[in-house]
């Protein structure tokens, strides 16, 4: 049997998180977003190598890297997007477990309900519910609606 080039669990993107504190930022991601840990390898003193976690049926990456994390580099350079059932809920169980809140979740244009926060890593997510679906007609109105108020 030949085999695949995209390995059956995972997506052709999948993102790769360099932290200071990977272990901890671990136990973060199952408090905030229901993380699932599928494993670890050691790297060395006691830091991780390498480790997968599952977040809704997508793989992120991670691993101690601390002179590449967004703590030495200045801040996140990318969002990462998480879309779950209920923002609300998802967002204040992340700022409970330590996260910080950029934008509390609102109705936005484009059809979801979305916020920003930070993690106490330093990455970028922003969480969202899918509320409702917008045409392209609709969407370039309302693009050009909110484009207007941010220049006014």
């Amino acid at each position: 049997m030949a085999v695949k080039p995209i390995p059956d669990e995972y997506g052709s993107i999948t993102p790769y998180l360099y932290l200071d504190g990977a272990a901890d930022a671990i136990e973060f991601y199952k408090r905030a977003f229901g993380a699932t840990e599928r494993g670890r390898m050691a790297g060395p003193n006691g830091t991780i190598g390498h480790a997968e976690i599952e977040i809704g049926g997508s793989v992120i990456m991670l691993a101690d890297n601390p002179e590449r994390s967004p703590k030495k580099l200045g801040g996140a350079c990318m969002s990462i997007v998480l879309y779950v059932e209920d923002v609300d809920s998802v967002f204040k169980r992340a700022v409970d477990a330590g996260a910080t809140s950029i934008q509390a979740p609102e109705d936005k244009f484009y059809g979801d309900r979305m916020g920003t926060l930070v993690d106490p890593f330093g990455h970028e997510w922003s969480i969202g519910t899918h509320i409702e679906d917008v045409s392209e007609q609709e969407m370039a109105k309302r693009a050009q609606q909110a484009m207007a108020q941010m220049s006014g």
